[in-house]
């Protein structure tokens, strides 16, 4: 989301900084949902998965007599946390249930109040680890919910909030762009079930893609000089998070995400952020469990170079069989197993890493982006 003079950076250009599922950790949990009445497999789940996606209007699934009640029976069956089958498929039906869901109270477009404000309910944008992502209309510009799928993960919602007040407090403002801005946090009740869960609001980059989506578009990897700008601004916005006393916690290719025409980049989902001195990551995503440094499986205290180390491992990845061998050793002084032995200031990093890139490629020159299809 070392500082010079000059004006403030705009992730959407390109610019040099230099001139200026989870696993969580072993703690006590709240007591595990019921067991859905009918499991993944069972003629009932199955039957429901279809009618979900078939339906085109909220009528269709609920009918007009007593929707709340079908509502709250369908939300058992396919909440992907308490599933005992195909997660996937319970996902996918479970978020197209609270999009109908969310038509059905907004009688043709739901309505969210907060204390301070209202918002129109949007569509489904994404669903990541944790949460659900929905676009929400304001008069001053579209922004987005974070709504966790389970009430036991407020926990890491509200530590994302508190990361990013202080980086919008702490940070410096030239660099705040590499970060999603916090709209506002709020406790949301759910419609039909009563179920409360603490829920963010937060800038909207639906414009911007993944650094998995870019893998993805390029399966034999990217051209180091392409990796070389977005390395340089995910040191970036490290480096101002650093500063301003946060640790992301979990740079993860799904959560570094780029504007490919416009060189831009933030640094999204701040849910397993640290913003206390001397300790650990909260929880992993288990999915990328390879992907972390030693210290967050084994509970010890995370450090700058933490995220150094995930950083690397993305861009590194990103390069594949392409990497230069220069880079392929400059990523492995930041990627030690002994977390003392890395780099832990990103400023100093970027400095080193634009001296490499300038003896490998020469001055940088703005080289254009584009996925492929």
């Amino acid at each position: 989301m070392s500082p010079g003079r000059g004006p403030r950076p705009d992730p959407r250009t390109d610019f040099d900084p230099d001139d200026d599922h989870r696993k969580k950790a072993p703690t006590p949990r709240p007591a595990p949902a019921p067991a859905p009445r009918s499991a993944p497999g069972d003629p009932d789940f199955a039957a429901l998965v279809a009618a979900v996606h078939a339906a085109g209007a909220p009528g269709e699934l609920f009918g007009t007599d007593q929707p709340a009640r079908w509502y709250r029976r369908m939300v058992r069956i396919l909440h992907p946390d308490t599933t005992t089958g195909d997660r996937a498929t319970a996902t996918a039906a479970f978020a197209r249930l609270a999009e109908l869901w969310a038509e059905h109270e907004g009688r043709g477009g739901a309505v969210l109040e907060t204390r301070t404000r209202r918002y129109r309910m949007g569509p489904l944008l994404a669903t990541g680890d944790l949460a659900n992502l929905f676009r929400l209309g304001h008069a001053d510009g579209d922004v987005v919910l974070k709504l966790p799928r389970s009430p036991g993960d407020s926990d890491l919602i509200e530590r994302e909030a508190t990361a990013l007040a202080q980086l919008a407090r702490d940070g410096d403002p030239r660099h705040r762009a590499y970060v999603p801005r916090l709209v506002e946090t709020f406790r949301h009740e759910e419609p039909g079930t009563g179920v409360r869960r603490t829920a963010n609001i937060l800038s909207d980059h639906s414009e911007f893609v993944s650094l998995a989506r870019v893998a993805e578009s390029y399966p034999d990897g990217v051209d180091p000089r392409d990796v070389a700008w977005m390395w340089r601004r995910l040191l970036v916005a490290l480096g101002h998070a650093h500063r301003a006393g946060v640790l992301h916690g979990a740079v993860l290719p799904e959560h570094v995400l780029i504007h490919p025409r416009e060189h831009g980049l933030v640094l999204v989902d701040w849910c397993y952020s640290v913003t206390t001195p001397d300790t650990p990551v909260p929880a992993l995503v288990a999915r990328h469990r390879d992907r972390y440094p030693p210290e967050v499986p084994d509970r010890r205290p995370a450090s700058a170079g933490t995220d150094v180390h995930m950083a690397t491992s993305c861009m590194r990845d990103l390069m594949g069989t392409r990497a230069h061998p220069a880079l392929l050793r400059f990523a492995a002084g930041c990627s030690l197993p002994d977390q003392r032995r890395r780099p832990q200031d990103a400023w100093r990093l970027l400095a080193e890493f634009d001296e490499l890139l300038e003896d490998l490629y020469g001055p940088r020159t703005f080289r254009p982006f584009t996925l492929k299809e």
